[in-house]
């Protein structure tokens, strides 16, 4: 299951892994974030142990929505070592989202 970040554990969890992350922003009345979600929750299960896998609701965390400009959504990030690697704005297939954490594994 994909963690829930949130503006107090997003330091920990994400920034000091030493394992690629990658953060799905969304939100409840977000339709195309629906679509994504499952398979975010499915990556969570493929990838566990490889890497981790978790989300952000932008409204019950607005200051890391803000520090990583995020303006539209879903928006999903991609960290190595504590920087941004990759991102992807909007719905894509789950082959996309493997494709880039794929890379970040290599």
């Amino acid at each position: 299951m994909a963690l829930e970040l949130t503006d107090a554990n997003f330091d920990e969890l994400v920034m000091k892994s030493d394992k690629p992350v990658l953060v799905d922003f969304w939100a409840a009345w977000c339709g195309p974030c629906r679509m994504v979600g499952p398979v975010v929750e499915e990556l969570a299960k493929d990838y566990e142990g490889k890497a981790v896998i978790g989300k952000v609701d932008v409204d019950k965390n607005p200051n890391i929505s803000q520090q990583f400009g995020i303006r539209n959504i879903p928006a999903l990030l991609v960290f190595k070592n504590g920087e941004i690697v990759d991102k992807q704005v909007g719905a894509v297939p789950k082959s996309v989202l493997a494709g880039k954490l794929d890379a970040q594994l290599a």
